[in-house]
């Protein structure tokens, strides 16, 4: 997978405010894509899942809009990132997950089966 120049595979998971507009929705988005790729990251793979129903309430929420992005990225990286989140206010909680090799190749093959059953 992408583990060149010691990149580390990663996943991070945001659950942003559900107050979000669409377009800020889509914005909040980019900002973590492009801060990823700006600090040497490179983006695998982006899902926004959308507006879910949360497990327990959150600040008084009980749905949140999720985004999964799967990354490969310099070590370093991560503590900068969770500044940037911890700082941004539309972000309810957030997780980041180291992958190994294994998960990052299931990864690759349930998108891969995902493509293909859409397309059929």
């Amino acid at each position: 997978m992408a583990t060149e120049n010691n990149l580390q595979q990663y996943e991070l998971m945001v659950i942003f405010t559900p107050v979000l507009a669409e377009d800020d929705y889509k914005a909040a988005q980019k900002k973590f894509t492009d801060f990823i790729k700006a600090n040497g990251g490179q983006i695998v793979h982006e899902d926004a899942w959308g507006l879910r129903s949360l497990a327990y309430p959150i600040a008084k929420k009980t749905t949140g809009l999720y985004l999964v992005v799967e990354y490969a990225a310099p070590t370093d990286l991560n503590a900068k990132l969770e500044v940037q989140m911890n700082r941004d206010e539309n972000i309810m909680r957030h997780m980041v997950t180291s992958i190994d090799k294994f998960a990052a190749a299931y990864n690759l093959r349930k998108r891969s089966k995902h493509l293909t059953a859409d397309n059929a």
